[in-house]
């Protein structure tokens, strides 16, 4: 059937679906009538008929006032008193006799009740819906609140039974949540400036641990940082992935965003391992050392083979820590039953889907929930209840290793503020989790199941992206009080001093593309970016963390000067800092202070990887310069960038005036020249500096390489040299000496 087109648009623009956008070639897209309907229905709206698109607009423009009250009201702290608009379907004169009672809950159980009686009501708005007449009030508070989240219950009462159902009486109830202007700032960075270094925490070899990275590792190097001056270390998100390369092993793609990776135990470490004498006996014996060496020697991250060695032992210690611990009530026992407490329906719904999956793996070969039958999709049905009664135990387990997984992270926290470093812990927060995981199994309320995020045409992807994770639907999102949004938040802030927001631009519109639709036939959706901002720098305070706002990429000044306003720090790459469209490098000085700068991330070569052009040849070989000319060109280019560093370096006297200006005289990056590049950034104003692990120890391949699913092996490679090489290397501690004394010199 065909549609009008003003009422279809109409719709759109109430779901904040954007009717056109301009691609980085400067093209410009008109968002289809096609992709504007598969959209709405990914919004869980009905959208077949002319009647239906009525109804869904009535709907959404009149809510507020049918409602009576939005569901969440997000405000300044500097805002108030605060006045609170109230919305009632009245007949004419009614509301003469209407009362309203009024109460203010803080986080505390602490209360505030008000109480207005009809004569003192001010009438500001009528409005006619559907035949009905409709009135605005407004209430006002009487104090100044301190930041944070309230819960605001009003009751309407009336002397004739004016309300629905025959009732006297209404009561209405929705969440107030008072923000600070801006994100936390330590006293250090108030001051001064802070270097520190960043690596994929599953890429660390050690002597010790069974073939990838963990938190033994990661206490270590905050150890080794600290003594060499720095004060922060950054690692990969830490999110659950499956860790099998059919599910996925992307720390950017998990299955969920509010629970980790059990890939980072130290399963040695793990009190109920340590108290059995027989777990401790297999640990040590030469079966097991042999199957943890042969994992720690393979070249690449063997996730597969991690994961089922340290589940093999965390079975047999979950087993005993129920019968030592959970079914005595030991202290032990009662500090997991807390967390589970404390977690609630979140872990519930997180556990209950792995317990799920791995029985529906070994049962029907099924992985994502969408495999599972359907009577499985939904994790508050009847056959979801009735798994979890029959399967509790195994559900337990999945809140034990989350549990344990906490607590090792903690304890390596706590070995950051012994040290007094100044940040600590710069964690990395993924832009969304996979269709398949936990998250969009358990709020499929508001993520938009039959649609996926993406990118655009652009330079590395002329057909668009795919990222393949639900985005979420922003008034549904708004309906819920914003809850799923403020959990990840704080999930990801605990036990840290930073927070990287990858693809920042995503809180002011993310690429929606519509399920089965090419990405070429996506659109841009845009959120509530004020709200979603305000409750960062909320979080962002009361969990004293820093915030850094990934905001490469194309994206407007507007964006940049929101997360400014916020004091977001931005994120600048030395390889993109240009004087555009010239292609020469921003000198130090013109780097903004609220920022970091670093050289690289994982989707881009290291140092030395860029210097040699390993990524190009890489490209080469995968078919993605499969043209000469191309080829000819983004070679030419590279040579001609790299001339371009070492005229900046050169002309800024970070290399001395006899280095060859010509590249192809420096045929290889050289630790000379390395460090000349992160004095260079060290020279900005950025408050943070941040140094790859990879660069300095001459790693030639990169993480991940973005655009090829298949024949490079993203997220699989291990540092070329373990820890213990690492913290004996001139090369590491040299250049700490470098960049403690240029930000020194500099400040």
């Amino acid at each position: 059937m065909e549609l009008p087109e003003e009422l279809l648009d109409e719709l759109a623009g109430l779901c904040r679906i954007m009717p056109e956008y301009y691609d980085i070639f400067g093209n410009k897209h008109i968002t289809s009538a096609e992709t504007k309907k598969a959209l709405l229905r990914a919004m869980k709206l009905n959208v077949d008929s002319r009647e239906d698109l009525a109804a869904e607009i009535r709907r959404l423009r009149w809510s507020t006032w049918e409602n009576c009250i939005d569901p969440v009201r997000v405000l300044s702290v500097n805002d108030q008193p605060m006045t609170i608009p109230l919305h009632l379907q009245l007949e004419e004169g009614q509301e003469s006799d209407l009362s309203i009672s009024w109460s203010v809950e803080d986080e505390d159980g602490g209360r505030d009740e008000f109480e207005v009686p009809g004569e003192h009501l001010r009438l500001f708005e009528e409005q006619m819906i559907g035949g009905r007449r409709y009135v605005k009030m407004i209430v006002e508070d009487t104090s100044f609140r301190n930041i944070g989240y309230y819960i605001l219950r009003v009751e309407f009462r009336h002397p004739r039974r004016v309300f629905p159902g025959g009732k006297k009486n209404l009561v209405k109830i929705s969440r107030t949540i008072i923000t600070p202007d801006s994100c936390y700032l330590p006293p250090e960075l108030q001051e001064g400036r802070i270097w520190g270094v960043s690596f994929d925490l599953y890429s660390l070899r050690s002597e010790r641990n069974w073939g990838a990275g963990d938190f033994t590792d990661l206490d270590v190097v905050v150890g080794w940082v600290d003594s060499l001056g720095g004060g922060f270390v950054g690692i990969n998100p830490l999110h659950a992935v499956p860790n099998t390369k059919r599910e996925g092993i992307s720390p950017y793609s998990p299955v969920s965003r509010l629970y980790r990776n059990f890939l980072y135990l130290d399963v040695e470490k793990v009190p109920d391992v340590r108290e059995s004498k027989e777990l401790t006996g297999t640990l040590r014996s030469d079966l097991f050392r042999e199957r943890a060496a042969g994992l720690r020697d393979r070249e690449f991250v063997d996730y597969e083979g991690v994961a089922s060695l340290k589940e093999e032992i965390l079975l047999q210690a979950f087993r005993i820590f129920y019968d030592r611990h959970y079914r005595k009530g030991t202290p032990r026992g009662e500090e997991f039953r807390s967390y589970v407490a404390r977690e609630g329906e979140s872990l519930d719904a997180f556990a209950l889907y792995r317990a799920l999956g791995d029985h529906m793996k070994a049962a029907r070969n099924a992985f994502a929930w969408q495999s599972w039958p359907r009577e499985y999709h939904d994790p508050c049905a009847a056959a979801a209840r009735r798994f979890r009664r029959s399967n509790w135990k195994k559900v337990l387990y999945h809140k034990y290793v989350q549990w344990l997984i906490e607590g090792q992270l903690r304890e390596a926290f706590r070995g950051v503020e012994r040290r007094e470093m100044a940040l600590g812990f710069y964690h990395d927060l993924a832009v969304g989790s996979m269709g398949g995981g936990s998250d969009a199994w358990n709020y499929g309320g508001v993520l938009a199941r039959e649609a996926d995020v993406g990118a655009p045409p652009d330079d590395f992807s002329p057909d668009g992206q795919n990222w393949g994770f639900p985005p979420l639907i922003p008034f549904r999102l708004k309906e819920t009080g914003y809850e799923l949004f403020i959990r990840t938040l704080r999930k990801n802030m605990e036990y840290g001093g930073a927070l990287r927001i990858d693809h920042a631009l995503g809180m002011f519109r993310l690429f929606w593309i519509p399920r089965g639709m090419n990405a070429k036939e996506g659109a841009y959706v845009s959120y509530p970016s004020e709200d979603l901002l305000r409750i960062i720098a909320l979080e962002s305070v009361r969990n004293r963390t820093v915030i850094i706002a990934e905001d490469l990429g194309t994206i407007g000044e507007n964006v940049r000067e929101a997360l400014r306003r916020f004091r977001m720090f931005s994120y600048r790459l030395f390889y993109f800092e240009r004087n555009y469209p010239d292609p020469s490098f921003v000198l130090p000085g013109q780097y903004p202070d609220a920022a970091l700068c670093s050289v690289t991330t994982h989707d881009l070569p290291t140092l030395y990887g860029y210097w040699s052009g390993r990524d190009l040849h890489v490209r080469r070989g995968l078919g993605v310069y499969d043209d000469d000319d191309e080829w000819r060109q983004v070679v030419s280019e590279r040579e001609r960038d790299k001339c371009l560093i070492l005229s900046a370096l050169k002309s800024t006297g970070f290399l001395p005036g006899d280095w060859p200006a010509d590249a192809a005289m420096v045929p290889r990056m050289t630790p000379e020249l390395c460090s000349a590049i992160y004095r260079y950034l060290a020279s900005t104003p950025c408050k943070l500096v941040l140094v790859n692990l990879c660069d300095v120890i001459g790693a030639m391949d990169q993480q991940n390489l973005p655009g090829t699913n298949e024949g490079y092996p993203s997220w699989k490679r291990k540092m070329p040299v373990s820890l213990e090489e690492m913290m004996a290397d001139s090369r590491i501690s040299q250049l700490a000496v470098v960049l403690r004394e240029t930000i020194a010199g500099s400040g």
